[in-house]
């Protein structure tokens, strides 16, 4: 009875493979490699089962795809136009939002018990690890189509990023500047992981923290928190 009652528990749920097909949209070939890149070091410790290694080179076949991109698109624009531009395009928290509507959350292997990781980024980061996957998988071209088809051009509008303001730390400063409040951009972490050096900054408004932001560089990590903070206080 117990047999019968799993199998028709588990008839009609779609194995990992055909979930991946639907969410990709491709045919995965290495399934090892995605099941790496959708395991978040919380459920797997080694370096060779998580997905920080994958994370790392998608972040770099990334930008190159999405500069690539803006290159073509804007052939007039100076370099300060297009670095600005994919820094709207491929941040943390932008990343963290595509992959949020992109269904990522539901196939992300990670410790659903840990309340902190539920309303983290590692979902964006996820994404990444799993442009790492399907490069090692399918190559560079496929994957820059993929990535221009999946990601680019249904969840990022470059149009709008246009006209949005990058510097949010700043918007941020100026108001609190006019509403007389205090705030600081303090440095909470700075460690090393997998070779690369990650920031934890915190905005801290009347000696209190309202958000904090992780990057590769105290100005990423800033403007997340800066983000962060804008959206809390609703302005």
């Amino acid at each position: 009875m117990q047999i019968l009652r799993r199998f028709f528990r588990n008839k009609g749920k779609p194995s990992f493979e055909q979930q991946l097909r639907n969410l990709l949209g491709i045919n995965p070939g290495k399934i090892s490699l995605y099941q790496t890149a959708l395991s978040h070091r919380s459920v797997k410790e080694g370096a060779d089962e998580n997905n920080e290694r994958l994370e790392y080179l998608g972040d770099a076949v990334l930008s190159t795809i999405v500069a690539d991109y803006l290159f073509k698109r804007y052939p007039y624009k100076g370099e300060g136009f297009l670095t600005e531009m994919r820094s709207k395009m491929v941040n943390r928290q932008k990343m963290n939002d595509v992959a949020l509507k992109m269904g990522l959350k539901k196939i992300t292997i990670y410790n659903k018990f840990d309340n902190a990781l539920r309303g983290s980024q590692i979902f964006g980061n996820t994404l990444e690890a799993l442009v790492g996957a399907i490069y090692l998988d399918k190559g560079y071209k496929k994957t820059q189509y993929w990535v221009l088809h999946r990601m680019v051009i249904p969840h990022l509008y470059v149009d709008d990023l246009e006209s949005i303001d990058i510097n949010l730390k700043n918007k941020l400063i100026g108001w609190a500047t006019k509403n007389g409040k205090a705030l600081e951009f303090e440095t909470i972490e700075e460690k090393l992981e997998n070779g690369r050096r990650i920031f934890t900054i915190a905005a801290v408004l009347d000696g209190e923290a309202l958000a904090q932001g992780r990057g590769f560089n105290k100005k990423d990590a800033s403007q997340i928190a800066a983000q962060l903070a804008i959206e809390k206080l609703k302005l």
